[in-house]
């Protein structure tokens, strides 16, 4: 897993999940990864810290890539590559 700022991947699609909570942001990120392909990045934004658990763990079930997660005060960046 990447998680400097310097080697950000390209994205083809983004979620911004800002300002809801767990379970919320989890069920957004199933609902949009349904509309996208294997092999293309999604991109989330995040604040709720619950995130830095939850993503991990759908990326790991689901078969996906984390590409990058990052902190940055209260928000939350995610790349993850479908699989």
């Amino acid at each position: 897993m990447v998680d400097t700022a310097d080697s950000l991947p390209d994205f083809q699609a983004e979620l911004d999940t800002s300002g809801l909570y767990c379970p919320e942001p989890i069920m957004l990120m199933h609902n949009k990864v349904r509309d996208m392909q294997s092999g293309e990045v999604l991109k989330v934004v995040a604040t709720d810290p619950a995130t830095t658990r939850d993503v991990p763990k759908f990326c790991s079930f689901l078969g996906h890539e984390l590409l990058t997660q990052q902190a940055s005060g209260d928000r939350y960046l995610y790349f993850i590559r479908l699989g």
